[in-house]
């Protein structure tokens, strides 16, 4: 059967080969046979080929090399990710993203776009809830300034570590609970990509929404981009830290807007 006119070319990757982008890091999407994990970050490096397209018989260092050169990462903070993640999951030699999955271990519990493990399972769900990609960027607070400015061109709605605290409470408040280390993790994930792309306007630091709500759904880069500067170790530590705390504050805040319970 002939596919429809305009209908993208169905084929094979091998690798990091694709029949239709070439050596190019253009975005293709993942075809029949191809192995996607839970991680945005990692799949959209698959698909841009920045590790294997076919998301299969990836080693510790293709992933250190695919973040440098993907997201900008420095040495320290790529081999941190990708050699910890392997000890964690206990694998010393070439996985498939699918691998990365293993629930209780680099996974958790509340993610904020796929739901939790079933129980019994031993592997985390990929499919990734539409609902759940619009609750998250329905967690971003405009300040009021970027409200009266969204007329002018070019003015873009930002997401900053509080909006991703209030996103890390609402899911873990949704779901099954978290323990320290996986918190941390959660944390750590997004102080990651706020780093890479943080951009400064008159009003707001943070990341453009339209870019976290594409990677994240689509998984996949905003067009033409291109890291503009090195992240460390240092800087997604502090990230992670105003997460928590604006989770923290935020958990405050509700605790204090409770109201007593009714005498018996």
């Amino acid at each position: 059967m002939s596919l429809p006119e305009g209908h993208p070319t169905v084929h094979e990757h091998w690798g990091r080969k694709c029949p239709v982008t070439g050596d190019s890091h253009d975005f293709c999407p993942p075809q029949e046979g191809d192995i996607r994990s839970v991680c945005p970050a990692l799949n959209t490096m698959a698909n841009h080929g920045y590790i294997a397209r076919d998301g299969k018989n990836i080693s510790a260092q293709d992933i250190v090399v695919g973040l440098k050169a993907c997201y900008g990462l420095s040495n320290p903070l790529a081999y941190f990710l990708s050699y910890v993640g392997f000890i964690i999951l206990r694998k010393f030699r070439r996985i498939s993203l699918a691998e990365i999955g293993k629930h209780g271990a680099v996974e958790h519990d509340a993610s904020l776009v796929h739901h939790d493990t079933p129980e019994g399972q031993e592997y985390a769900p990929i499919a990734i809830d539409p609902a759940l990609v619009e609750t998250f960027i329905a967690d971003v607070r405009p300040t009021a300034k970027e409200v009266q400015g969204s007329t002018e061109d070019g003015v873009e709605f930002l997401m900053n570590a509080e909006d991703v605290g209030r996103s890390r409470v609402r899911r873990e408040k949704e779901c099954r609970p978290v323990d320290a280390i996986h918190a941390e993790i959660a944390r750590g994930e997004m102080a990651i990509i706020l780093g890479v792309w943080e951009k400064k306007t008159r009003t707001k630091a943070g990341i453009p929404v339209d870019w976290v709500q594409r990677w994240i759904s689509e998984e996949r880069l905003p067009e033409g981009w291109k890291p503009d500067h090195t992240e460390n170790l240092l800087d997604v530590v502090k990230r992670a830290k105003s997460i928590k705390a604006a989770a923290d504050m935020i958990r405050q805040e509700e605790a204090a807007n409770v109201p007593p319970p009714k005498p018996v």
